[in-house]
């Protein structure tokens, strides 16, 4: 082989080695040779790459290396060859290694100094950068002096003026870590799934819960507990750490609905043992509808009361005085429905909690018997009324 073919042979060879590796990927390899500006460095079979010498000094300038040792480098250009850095990373990069790091989207590190009008002044080696607010988290609920002084890894977005004007993110580095974490935690968010997850915000219809990787569910605020919830945020807060099940996962939108009271035993799977057809409960009245009073009997079991038990007043509405949102007093079981989850009641005129007799959990349908003639009066006034 001619010396020509030689050298194109060689030419050849590094240009296909070079196609081996990506623009920031981390390699490791042997160094070869060190030159008077940079070091040649084994990457296996007959690729070599070159890094600056300056790449393998100290803060003292003295060459931490030697041939022979082995390093771990980022891969910054392929072209012409393997042009590797080690400092990128170390925040100590020169202005062209910038320029690389930015057509390559290579992270770099940076100081950030301080707050100023928009964002932050950012340190990257001996460059000044700036960093918008809006890209140094990916949520802003700190106050701009909580990163003053942190060093972090950024993304160049802009490369202008050769370096002397540099807008830098961390929140493109954070997105894309995101990404990759999403694309492990989804796998393991299906319907029936028990999951830890963390509040994010609170709605009047429910709350917002991160699964991790900022995969977000909606805890609606029917779900949340057994008992009616009015105000999602008497029982969740933002920042909570709170255990939700899957109820289930919307493929094509990606919606996820998800449970708190679901954790626990249906109240009403106790109904059939624990309420009968003429006991008396204590209850406590949880809203009112023009058909009667609703009466929470206990969390997640509630009764009504139709306007209909009430005594005649002559006056439509009159009978809610007596059942005032808040009021607990005895009620008596007139219907149990399993299947459509429904129970019947009637107010025991004159007796509250806590008065004589009116125990709410006696589950004999006899308990009525320590009221007397009272509740005996009371059934012969709405007997007509259920003929």
């Amino acid at each position: 082989m001619t010396e020509p073919d030689e050298d194109f042979a060689a030419m050849f060879e590094a240009s296909y080695q070079a196609k081996r590796f990506e623009r920031g990927e981390t390699i490791e390899g042997a160094i070869v040779a060190i030159g008077p500006d940079v070091a040649f460095v084994n990457v296996g079979g007959k690729g070599e790459a070159v890094i600056d010498l300056d790449e393998l000094k100290g803060d003292d300038g003295v060459l931490e290396v030697a041939v022979g040792d082995r390093i771990q480098a980022v891969v910054v250009s392929t072209e012409g060859g393997l042009t590797l850095s080690r400092k990128l990373a170390r925040g100590a990069a020169t202005a062209r290694q910038l320029e690389d790091a930015f057509h390559a989207g290579l992270p770099v590190e940076g100081k950030v100094e301080k707050a100023v009008k928009g964002g932050y002044e950012v340190r990257i080696a001996r460059q000044r950068a700036f960093c918008p607010f809006s890209q140094m988290d990916l949520v802003r609920n700190t106050t701009p002096a909580d990163h003053e002084g942190h060093v972090y890894a950024f993304r160049i977005i802009e490369y202008r003026e050769g370096g002397r004007n540099l807008i830098v993110s961390r929140r493109a580095l954070l997105e894309a870590e995101q990404r990759l974490r999403a694309a492990e935690v989804r796998p393991t968010i299906v319907a029936g799934a028990v999951l830890a997850g963390r509040v994010t915000s609170v709605r009047e219809f429910g709350a917002f819960v991160d699964l991790g990787a900022g995969i977000q569910g909606l805890l609606h605020v029917s779900e949340m507990s057994w008992s009616r919830v009015s105000d999602p945020s008497q029982l969740v807060a933002p920042g909570q750490e709170i255990t939700v099940r899957v109820l289930r996962v919307d493929d094509d939108t990606q919606k996820i609905a998800l449970s708190l009271k679901q954790l626990d035993a249906d109240p009403w799977s106790e109904v059939p043992a624990r309420y009968a057809v003429g006991q008396l409960r204590t209850g406590r009245v949880t809203r009112l509808a023009e058909f009667g009073a609703f009466v929470e009997l206990e969390p997640g079991v509630e009764a009504l009361a139709h306007v209909s038990t009430f005594a005649p007043t002559g006056r439509p509405d009159a009978w809610s005085r007596s059942v005032a949102i808040g009021t607990t007093a005895a009620f008596e079981i007139l219907s149990i429905d399993l299947e459509k989850k429904r129970i019947g009641v009637t107010l025991v005129e004159g007796l509250s909690e806590g008065d004589g007799d009116a125990a709410p959990d006696q589950p004999e349908a006899e308990s009525t018997q320590g009221f007397g003639s009272l509740a005996d009066k009371l059934r012969g006034a709405l007997e007509p009324r259920r003929k």
